[in-house]
């Protein structure tokens, strides 16, 4: 009868954990990664790598810029913050150039609590993003196995940012996604804190600490939550594509940047 009681109990706790989720946990989170941008140079190799791999496909969004690799004038540390830019310039049999940046196998993460102050480019034809996708694909291949878009910010649209997330069931290319937009006047002009919380049982995005949006686990198996494996980060600045360049691109507003003040990830203790 004892027996039965304690784990009764334990059930109960467990269910009351599962319900609460990231609810009510605020002085729990850790600091576990982090980068204040406070040295100069190229960004820091042991927290950042340069993704290239898709330059040869317009990254499945018929993107225009060319990524580039540990190339100061498109990703570029001054002491103080970072700064990924698009330029308009001939480059190996493109027109722009550009910096995509990842954590992956250097900063990977299953649930957390994740930090970004930036401020983005402004101008027709960008499309900055600060994002999130799985480092294993272990439920395969783009979208079943997820992808967390923390903002996303298209020029022409220069009021606005966008948190989205994209799973099997719900992604942009069957209109199923599930996001919101947020009015931001002055995205391109002030630092705004852009964060996550993931927790097992929701994401919940907020702006400059205000609650924006928030997408639940609904059970129903990984087509709907493939978020129960490790992420890392990717902070971007494409040019063009189908969503960026839209309304064509203004080349008048380059070399135009994402400036980064500071990236932090924390966990619950």
């Amino acid at each position: 009868m004892e027996r039965c009681d304690i784990r009764g109990g334990f059930i109960l706790l467990v269910v009351l954990i599962s319900l609460t989720g990231c609810a009510n946990q605020s002085d729990s989170w850790t600091l576990v990664w982090s980068d204040e941008f406070n040295y100069e140079g190229l960004p820091d190799n042991t927290k950042w790598s340069y993704d290239t791999d898709g330059n040869a496909y317009g990254w499945g969004n018929n993107e225009l810029q060319y990524y580039t690799t540990k190339r100061d004038s498109n990703a570029y540390v001054d002491g103080e913050h970072l700064y990924i830019t698009a330029h308009n310039e001939k480059y190996k049999g493109f027109d722009y150039t550009s910096a995509r940046l990842i954590t992956k196998e250097k900063g990977d993460w299953l649930y957390g609590k994740i930090e970004v102050k930036a401020k983005m480019p402004k101008g027709v034809g960008v499309w900055p993003a600060i994002w999130m996708l799985p480092t294993d694909w272990e439920y395969g291949g783009w979208p079943s196995s997820g992808e967390i878009d923390i903002m996303e910010f298209v020029g022409y649209d220069p009021d606005s940012v966008h948190t989205t997330v994209h799973t099997e069931a719900f992604n942009h290319m069957i209109g199923t996604h599930k996001g919101a937009a947020t009015y931001l006047p002055t995205v391109s002009e002030e630092f705004h804190k852009y964060t996550i919380k993931w927790c097992e049982n929701k994401i919940e995005w907020f702006i400059d600490d205000k609650l924006v949006f928030t997408f639940e686990n609904s059970g129903r198996g990984y087509k709907e939550w493939p978020y129960d494996k490790r992420f890392h980060l990717l902070l971007n600045v494409a040019v063009g594509g189908d969503w960026g360049g839209l309304h064509g691109i203004d080349d008048d507003i380059f070399p135009t940047s994402m400036v980064v003040d500071y990236v932090r990830v924390y966990q619950k203790e």
